[in-house]
C-alpha cells in the first residue's frame, strides 16, 4: 500500500492544495494531509484544530483520505504514518528552489522520496497569504477557496473591512 503525507501550514487550505490532494489521490492508495506548524511563519490565521477541520470539510469528497495536525519535524509525521513518499505542489521555478532543499534534507534523514506535483495555471498564483489580506479587507476569495474554507474566512473577518 502506497501512502502519500501531503504536508502544508494551510493556513487557509485552498483550491491549488485541493488539487494537489486530488490528483495525489489518483497515485497513491492513501493520502495522509498534514496541517503543520511552521516555525517560519508568524502569526496563523486559523488554529491548527481549526485547519485541520476546514481541510476535513474540503476533503469530504474523496476516500482513502486522512487529515492530521502537529507540530513536529515532517520526516517524524511520514514515520508516524507509514508514508512511503511526501507529496508538495509547485506553483512556480522559485517553488522548486526551496522544497527541494527540504526533499533532499527529508530523504537524508529519513529515506523517504518525494514526489512534486505542478498546480495547473489556473491555480499557480493563489497563496494563502494573499487570499487571507483579500478575506481580510472583505474581497470575495470564493473562487479561489473551497466553500467550508470561504465561510470560515468570512466569519474570521467579518466586520473588519
Amino acid at each position: 500500500m502506497t501512502i502519500a503525507l501531503i504536508p502544508g501550514s494551510f493556513d487557509p487550505f485552498h483550491n491549488g492544495h485541493l488539487e494537489v490532494v486530488e490528483r495525489a489521490a489518483n497515485v497513491f492508495d492513501e493520502i495522509v494531509v498534514a496541517a503543520l506548524r511552521n516555525p517560519q511563519k508568524s502569526d496563523a490565521c486559523f488554529t491548527l484544530e481549526e485547519r485541520r477541520e476546514m481541510i476535513q470539510e474540503s476533503l469530504a469528497h474523496l476516500e482513502r483520505v486522512r487529515i492530521v495536525s502537529v507540530s513536529t519535524l515532517l520526516v517524524n509525521v511520514a514515520a508516524d504514518v507509514g508514508a512511503t513518499a511526501i507529496v508538495k505542489g509547485l506553483r512556480a521555478v522559485s517553488d522548486f528552489e526551496s522544497e527541494l532543499q527540504m526533499a533532499q534534507m527529508n530523504r537524508s534523514l529519513s529515506g523517504v522520496e518525494t514526489v512534486f506535483i505542478p498546480t495547473s495555471s489556473t491555480h499557480s498564483f493563489i497563496a494563502s497569504r494573499l487570499l487571507r489580506e483579500v478575506a481580510r479587507y472583505g474581497g470575495d476569495v470564493s473562487h479561489f477557496v473551497p466553500a467550508p474554507v470561504e465561510k470560515r474566512l468570512r466569519e474570521k473577518f467579518a466586520g473588519m473591512a
